[in-house]
């Protein structure tokens, strides 16, 4: 793979919404958009993680000019401080998923209280649309949400209680936040949410400058609940219609760094734009496949270079969707995922 700039904020965005400035919808929003969900109790887009992640936040998941109703729904899946930090609350098997989404309860009104005041709303909200000449996007898009929160209460509960997988399930994918969010991911795909993505953690902890070495507790953390993820998505029977992509927004340099203010030379090591890696699982993608390769030194991919807009082309095209067609038009002109470049790489797919 390669990409454009080699600062986090512009390549976050370029791998999310396929441009390296705010304000273009995001992959989630696009699948969406294009697919819809096949679960009207649950958003069609969930995004995961500890807390907020990376300093670019809400733009990695927003819809942009789609209809808001397509903007991805971030949970925070950390465990409640007041909850004991032991491995096995770090799995789930004391894990509290009202503790992710205690917003959407309210204990003052039964569901039918809540029933009717949403109806009055919707009638009011529709009464206002009809008296406008132009039709109000933002206020479909709240009617829309305020539906989709209704119906969570019943089904959300439910699909966030890891507890209720069975001792060799969370044993499969281990302890940790990462862990958490993959079998959460899993089981948000198993219950026809379109699009889930999970975040290591805030802020950028593979940005390894001080000490490469750092990358050892982070694929510590991340190994076994990827594995466990194509392992369980397969035992599910979810594994040949559920893409898996993972990936970081740039890879590292192959040299130490030299930096500090003063050339002081240190175990890390920079971003790098020029050639790193993804994988891809599941959802028609060849397996034991290795496509292209970066230069001797490993810095530049030099043999058939894979640009962030291919990878979108591609992953479009295993859905089923032609990445040139499926476009939206907005300030005078049709936009898409990927601007106005992408190949499909059909090596790759079985």
């Amino acid at each position: 793979m390669y990409t454009d700039i080699p600062n986090h904020e512009p390549s976050m965005l370029m791998m999310n919404t396929g441009h390296t400035q705010v304000g273009r919808p995001s992959l989630g929003s696009w699948l969406t958009y294009g697919l819809g969900t096949d679960n009207k109790n649950l958003p069609g887009y969930v995004v995961l993680c500890p807390d907020v992640p990376t300093t670019v936040g809400p733009p990695l998941w927003n819809s942009a000019f789609l209809p808001a109703v397509h903007q991805g729904t971030f949970i925070a899946d950390k465990i409640d401080k007041a909850e004991k930090q032991t491995d096995e609350a770090l799995v789930g098997k004391n894990f509290d998923p009202k503790t992710l989404i205690s917003y959407i309860h309210n204990d003052k009104f039964t569901l039918t209280e809540q029933r009717r005041e949403l109806d009055l709303l919707e009638s009011l909200n529709r009464m206002q649309m009809a008296s406008e000449a132009v039709k109000d996007p933002k206020l479909e898009a709240a009617i829309q949400s305020m539906e989709t929160a209704y119906r969570m209460q019943t089904e959300a509960p439910d699909v966030f209680d890891i507890r209720k997988e069975s001792a060799a399930t969370l044993k499969l994918y281990g302890p940790g936040s990462t862990a958490r969010g993959c079998l959460m991911a899993v089981r948000l795909a198993e219950r026809g949410v379109r699009m889930v993505q999970v975040y290591y953690a805030k802020g950028d902890p593979w940005d390894a400058h001080a000490d490469i070495q750092a990358h050892r507790k982070n694929a510590k953390d991340s190994d076994q609940p990827f594995a466990a993820v194509i392992k369980d998505l397969k035992s599910r029977g979810l594994l040949k219609d559920t893409l898996v992509v993972c990936g970081s927004e740039f890879g590292r340099t192959p040299v130490m760094e030299i930096g500090g203010g003063a050339g002081q030379v240190q175990n890390g090591r920079d971003h790098n734009p020029f050639g790193f890696s993804m994988w891809l699982a599941g959802g028609g993608v060849k397996g034991g496949v290795v496509y292209g390769a970066t230069d001797d030194f490993g810095f530049k991919a030099v043999d058939k270079p894979v640009h962030v807009h291919d990878l979108h082309a591609t992953i479009l095209h295993l859905l089923g969707i032609d990445h040139t067609k499926l476009t939206y038009r907005y300030s005078g002109r049709d936009f898409r995922l990927t601007d106005v470049s992408g190949t499909v790489i059909h090596d790759i797919i079985a």
